[in-house]
């Protein structure tokens, strides 16, 4: 079984976001709960969205005590801070959080994730990885995490998510990440599996669609490659972004170094958006995010 770091402290590395209409004083406000309750300030970011008047922050704070616990604190909180400015709010209480991976063939995301958690850099632990093939088993048991195959038959796609799902229960991951998991996931499965789901795509979309989208990419003559980290909603491959990046490539590169390029990229990409979604710096307005890196 993969292993678990303990919880901090309680009142260590805690992190409050909000979101609500921008109006003077909410700064001043939170600001003041917090001094009242002997909280040490030691990151806070905000960004005041003219579009549609919405004001977003993080905040991260230390606390040395936590008088009547975290229920009296988030009572408090609604009751005297977010009631007052309408606010969309979370506590994040430092927990280390718990994430499962699914993949399909392609080990290149997967491994450098694996990878990172090892190394103490993921900042979740892994507590499974689920696929749709037996092929990459002996690379995760490798790591001492437990590796689930679910196949997914052409004609057993329902029957199929329940079982990802039922494998999914006993790990109780708080966040999933789809790394170069080839399968779509239904409506139905992202709404049972309740907790949020983030994914890696090369850059060619909407352009190059299917299969072997480097080849196309190659005989088109194109000049920037890349890849997206998005959250997984409904609308196949339209959830909110997280993070992008590109590389520029000439006539030079030939189809394996466009490939080998596009791998690179699609690692670096991912973990980044792993790291600020573990860390909270990310904000879901709409279909937009707000990135506190």
């Amino acid at each position: 079984m993969a292993s678990s770091s303990p919880p901090p402290p309680a009142g260590s590395g805690v992190r409050l976001l909000v979101v609500c209409p921008d109006r003077r004083g909410i700064v001043a406000a939170v600001s003041a709960f917090l001094f009242e309750r002997g909280a040490n300030i030691v990151d806070s970011a905000q960004h005041s969205d003219a579009d549609d008047g919405a004001f977003f922050m993080r905040m991260e704070f230390d606390l040395d005590e936590l008088p009547g616990g975290r229920e009296e604190f988030e009572r408090a909180f609604a009751e005297r801070v977010a009631a007052r400015f309408g606010m969309e709010w979370r506590v994040d209480w430092g927990e280390r959080k718990r994430v499962a991976v699914l993949v399909s063939r392609h080990d290149h995301c997967l491994l450098d994730l694996l990878w990172r958690w090892r190394r103490g850099e993921l900042g979740a632990d892994v507590v499974g990885v689920i696929s749709n093939h037996p092929d990459l088993r002996a690379d995760v048991e490798g790591f001492g995490v437990p590796y689930t195959h679910v196949p997914v038959p052409p004609e057993g796609k329902p029957e199929a998510e329940r079982a990802l799902l039922d494998a999914l229960e006993p790990a109780r991951p708080d966040f999933l990440i789809l790394a170069r998991y080839m399968q779509i996931l239904s409506p139905e499965f992202l709404e049972r599996v309740g907790v949020p789901v983030i994914n890696i795509h090369h850059s060619f979309l909407p352009a190059f669609v299917g299969a072997d989208p480097y080849r196309r990419a190659l005989d088109r003559g194109v000049k920037i490659i890349g890849a997206t980290a998005h959250y997984v909603t409904a609308e196949l491959d339209a959830g909110p972004i997280i993070e992008q990046d590109v590389e520029r490539v000439s006539h030079r590169h030939g189809l394996q170094e466009l490939e080998r390029i596009g791998r690179d990229i699609e690692r670096v990409v991912l973990s980044r958006a792993v790291r600020w979604h573990v860390e909270d710096r990310v904000i879901v307005h709409g279909n937009k995010t707000f990135v506190f890196e």
